[in-house]
């Protein structure tokens, strides 16, 4: 008897903790867990950032997205000045992104990532913004080697547009050049614009280069001048590419 009540007395029990846990799920349920958000919350308080904090951070993403912003506003320009030069010369280039550039050659090459597959080839001029940036050295598929005109090793046929005196310009590996000229007595003066001349065997004439900085007019064995470029070569990011039509006449 005792021994059907005890079993009595734990089924009940079951049925009673049975009860009590399908009821908490129904309420649990009808309340989408707000208990248990509520408890987390509660737990987790001293872990969440002050309202000091949440500013600070808030600030940050607001900062980042600013910059975001004018890195945006910055390339759609830069983009928007290489298309408009594209316009008024009537040039048909390929426009390519600057890729690779290393620390150690920094003013002597850099890699576009364009390449023989956008048909490109070894020889073509590369123009960016302001002017003269180089020429085509070396194509694979997909990417492209630029010589800067900032490079040592780099001679370019130039010429003083107001003046027509000729010469050659070399690069210094930073943002000028020296141009030396034919004439031992050139008609030359700071800020004369100078171009490619019709004298270059790497470019055809008319390109723009940059200005006179500063003139040497004693300087053996011939008279130089300091050529301040006009594209900027430090910065460079987007470029066009076309094809090359080089003068027959030798400097």
């Amino acid at each position: 008897m005792q021994t059907l009540r005890r079993r009595g007395l734990k089924l009940m029990r079951k049925a009673a903790l049975l009860v009590l846990a399908v009821s908490a799920a129904f309420w649990v349920r009808q309340n989408k867990g707000s208990l248990f958000f509520e408890i987390y919350n509660w737990l987790s308080l001293p872990f969440q950032p002050s309202s000091v904090q949440q500013e600070v951070l808030d600030n940050a993403y607001i900062k980042e997205l600013e910059i975001k912003l004018q890195e945006l506003e910055q390339q759609n320009n830069n983009l928007t000045q290489l298309l408009n030069y594209t316009k008024t010369k009537n040039l048909k280039g390929v426009l390519a992104p600057v890729i690779g550039r290393s620390a150690d050659y920094w003013w002597e090459k850099v890699t576009l990532g364009r390449g023989s597959k956008d048909s490109i080839q070894e020889g073509f001029i590369v123009m960016g913004t302001g002017g003269l940036v180089g020429r085509i050295t070396s194509v694979t598929a997909h990417t492209s080697q630029v010589l800067l005109v900032s490079d040592p090793t780099s001679k370019v046929g130039v010429g003083i547009i107001r003046s027509r005196q000729m010469g050659f310009m070399k690069g210094q590996g930073n943002d000028t050049a020296v141009m030396e000229f034919f004439d031992n007595s050139p008609n030359i003066k700071v800020g004369d614009v100078v171009s490619t001349s019709a004298y270059s065997q790497l470019f055809p004439a008319g390109l723009p280069v940059g200005t006179v900085e500063s003139i040497n007019l004693t300087n053996n064995p011939a008279p130089e001048a300091i050529i301040k470029l006009s594209a900027p070569l430090n910065i460079l990011e987007w470029v066009n590419v076309y094809p090359n039509k080089p003068n027959q006449t030798k400097n």
